[in-house]
């Protein structure tokens, strides 16, 4: 295939992958970006296969068999409620593939570039490693969180952010030595300090901060594997990589920056780390009984209801309980009953995960709305029906200070009429705080299996 065909196609996958990202902002156009996004990468790894630059097509095709395999595999099997860590585990593939191809350009001893292009190469080789292995250890770190092998609790070590700033320096000035010694052919140990220290820095930023806002570090992990695919892309002279990993990065780093003003924290310290600890000193006690109810007498409340919502948690995703909420929903609605569903910015793993499983059980997408949306609404609302959710509904959040979740804003459902909150038992939420929304006198707490109390829900709906 000649160079300008190549550029071509090129060109066309760009579009194609802005299309996509265009089509993936809205529920209604998701599905047709995924598929603008998959035509555009085939087009790209096409036009390189085919390309003058490849030469090794027996590596190259197992290399794409072997992958395509494991990619499959993931689709087929991996639950929805599984999608936080397995983006997590994908974003750490990135990074470590972008410190495989720096290290091989490092010793390729084919270049020929010389003076000025020959620094700058090699800035582009150590700046990406760098990228690569911050995104690689912290994205394995975000997984082990998301999945429960690793505590969400934040690990906050003595002098955090000053050791932060020593591990800059001391990048800076491995960075200077690599590029004096690079000069007469070396600069490998330099390099392999550098990403040692990038490797420590991506596990002390993640395992700092607190469980409710990792999807927050979902997003911005997302963001660097975006900058390690662009820095790649610099090593490789490819223009396409470098446009596709600007394209991810800066839409990470947008949605990084939105949900952390949804969540009321400070962007800086995302990048820091360390954040969603609170503001030091004990919690407020959770004092007061649980009021229990059972599933006919909620199917009765729903019943004698005009305006009801729904705020689905995480714990709707473990059930899977998406669908017998839409058909509970469905039959609300044929009976006359305003019912609509709140979504916090935060809800689930990761970003968007609530709007995912509801679109996958086919609720309409015109009674989801977003939490600003919705939230000045609540007074009018007769109940709210608060599914496998903690956080995101936790009064705390609001008037406690010393909450590991204070300042983020939260969907205030206790304003409203009823709240009838599923959940299989009193324990806390993902935050690791205790939520006094469930000892209030106006809510109603129905413990078991979500999927379970709903289908009983809907049985005694249709009776």
């Amino acid at each position: 295939m000649s160079q300008s065909l190549v550029t071509m196609s090129y060109i066309a996958a760009t579009v194609l992958f802005i299309l996509s990202l265009s089509g993936l902002s809205n529920q209604e156009t998701a599905r047709r970006g995924n598929y603008y996004g998959m035509l555009g990468m085939a087009i790209a790894i096409v036009a390189t296969v085919l390309s003058g630059s490849v030469t090794a097509y027996t590596i190259l095709i197992a290399a794409l068999l072997f992958g395509g395999a494991i990619g499959y595999k993931a689709a087929k099997e991996v639950e929805m409620t599984q999608m936080p860590e397995l983006v997590a585990i994908m974003h750490s593939l990135v990074g470590m593939a972008a410190v495989l191809v720096g290290y091989a350009n490092f010793m390729d001893e084919s270049g020929t570039l010389t003076g000025i292009e020959k620094t700058i190469h090699e800035v582009e080789i150590y700046i990406g490693i760098l990228i690569g292995a911050v995104t690689f250890s912290g994205s394995v770190i975000a997984f082990g969180k998301l999945s429960g092998r690793i505590d969400g609790k934040p690990m906050l070590l003595p002098a955090r952010h000053w050791l932060n700033l020593g591990l800059l320096v001391v990048v800076t000035y491995f960075g200077y030595l690599f590029l004096q010694q690079a000069e007469t052919g070396g600069g490998t140990m330099p390099l392999a300090v550098m990403t040692a220290i990038s490797l420590a820095f991506g596990v002390h930023m993640v395992m700092a901060i607190g469980g409710a806002d990792m999807p927050v570090v979902v997003s911005m992990l997302n963001s660097y594997s975006g900058w390690a695919a662009a820095a790649t892309g610099f090593m490789l002279s490819n223009d396409l990589l470098i446009v596709t990993g600007a394209l991810v990065g800066s839409s990470g780093a947008i949605l990084s920056y939105i949900m952390c003003r949804a969540m009321n924290r400070n962007f800086v310290s995302v990048i820091a780390g360390g954040f969603g600890t609170g503001t030091g000193g004990p919690a407020a006690v959770i004092e007061g009984d649980v009021q229990p109810i059972d599933a006919e007498e909620t199917a009765q409340q729903l019943l004698a209801a005009k305006n009801i919502m729904i705020i689905p948690g995480y714990g709707m995703a473990v059930a899977q309980a998406q669908h017998t909420v839409n058909e509970i929903t469905k039959l609300l609605r044929e009976k006359g009953k305003k019912v609509r569903f709140g979504i916090h910015p935060v809800a689930g793993r990761m970003p968007g995960h609530m709007n995912v499983l509801l679109a996958e059980a086919k609720v309409p997408y015109d009674i989801v709305y977003e939490m600003d949306e919705i939230n000045e609404d609540f007074p009018n609302v007769d109940i709210t029906m608060v599914i496998g959710a903690n956080d995101i509904v936790n009064p705390s959040a609001l008037d406690d200070p010393n909450s590991p979740i204070a300042g983020m804003p939260v969907l205030e459902c206790w304003k409203g009429g009823m709240t009838i909150a599923m959940k299989r038992s009193m324990a806390s939420g993902y935050a690791g705080v205790g939520n006094p929304l469930f000892v209030m006198e106006n809510t109603r707490m129905l413990f078991g299996d979500a999927n379970d109390r709903l289908q009983a829900v809907l049985k005694a709906l249709r009776s």
